[in-house]
């Protein structure tokens, strides 16, 4: 965090310095993203080892609405702030987050053993567990040996790691078009017949992330009561593609019918991203495993929306193996629990 708060108010320094070589910004650019890069998995294995599985997906779907209330707030500041040089849109939040890093290196316990406190345990009390089941983590324990830690070729063998990754890339490119290209879209098409103004459209766009912030929610919550990640982002996935359609063939109708389907659009784009990168990502880490009107052209919209449905189906193809490996364990569960019933003894009660 304080190399991402560096860099990044290294980017707008630029301003002040009258900086116009393309390089510079260029690297700094790299460097911020390599230090964010780190977050991510530390952050995710922080929460992780503080939670069990049962209810790993609902918490952490809960927690990682910070990532959309982030994309939400980063703009509105970004936005405050231009009026006194966009140097101040960069250097202020770079400035918060090394802050923060800093409280957070000086107060975050990593582990509840860290701090005295027991470790939950209901993974390892799960009747579900199976010798089958029972892989490498990526992630040790701080008492083992640093150098057994798990390679990069090694947790590629990790079972789930492979498929749910490539899922990833392709929810992540639905996911980030639309973050970066939704306000363009609207503004060049006609809301109930009319153009809304760049400012307009950035503001609608940000209902996007709101459905982000329920799918997240929705989909952790699924997915711990079917116990059944794959089939959650699977399901999500395919559901995101005649959502991706029906915003782009009638969310130019109204203002309020553009409102509902971008919830829903979000919802169901940003459901399985945020279960993969926080609950998913867990299970397979942790030891617990300006108005005008412009001339009609659908072709490219239609093009870009192809692109995006076509990227959501893959993201579901993808899962196709682990959806059906979770739907006989539940079969296969459902039966053990019918052949345990069926011999049950029966109760004789003597009058």
């Amino acid at each position: 965090m304080v190399g991402t708060g560096l860099f990044t108010s290294l980017f707008g320094v630029g301003y002040w310095a009258n900086i116009h070589f393309f390089y510079y910004y260029l690297i700094v650019q790299m460097l911020a993203g390599l230090f964010q890069s780190t977050g991510w998995p530390s952050v995710v294995a922080v929460v992780g080892n503080w939670f069990g599985k049962k209810k790993r997906g609902l918490i952490m779907g809960i927690w990682n609405a910070h990532t959309s209330v982030g994309n939400i707030t980063g703009s509105l500041v970004a936005s405050a702030l231009l009026k006194y040089g966009w140097g101040w849109s960069m250097v202020a939040p770079g400035l918060l987050i090394a802050f923060v890093g800093v409280v957070v290196f000086l107060l975050l316990p990593v582990s509840p053993e860290s701090v005295g406190a027991d470790a939950d345990e209901d993974d390892m009390m799960s009747p579900k567990k199976s010798e089958e089941e029972v892989t490498e983590p990526l992630l040790r324990p701080e008492t083992e040996y640093k150098e057994n830690a798990v390679g990069f070729i090694e947790a590629w063998k990790i079972p789930g790691v492979a498929p749910f990754a490539l899922c990833l890339f392709f929810a992540k490119l639905v996911a980030y078009t639309f973050l970066y290209w939704l306000p363009f879209y609207i503004s060049h098409t006609a809301i109930d017949g009319k153009y809304l103004s760049s400012e307009a459209a950035g503001n609608l766009s940000t209902l996007f992330d709101v459905g982000g912030v329920v799918g997240g929610i929705l989909a952790g919550h699924i997915s711990d009561r079917l116990d059944a990640r794959a089939i959650t982002a699977a399901s999500f996935m395919y559901c995101t593609i005649p959502a991706l359609l029906l915003y782009r063939i009638y969310g130019h109708k109204s203002l309020i019918v553009n409102i509902g389907l971008l919830l829903i659009a979000g919802m169901l784009v940003n459901g399985p991203y945020a279960l993969i990168t926080t609950a998913v990502s867990a299970d397979l880490g942790t030891p617990q495993l300006a108005e005008r009107q412009l001339p009609a052209r659908s072709q490219p919209w239609d093009a870009v929306f192809t692109m995006l449905m076509a990227a959501a189906l893959v993201a579901g193809l993808l899962l196709t193996r682990l959806v059906v490996a979770e739907v006989a364990e539940k079969i296969d569960h459902s039966r053990s629990q019918g052949v345990h019933a069926s011999h049950s003894p029966a109760i004789v009660l003597d009058v």
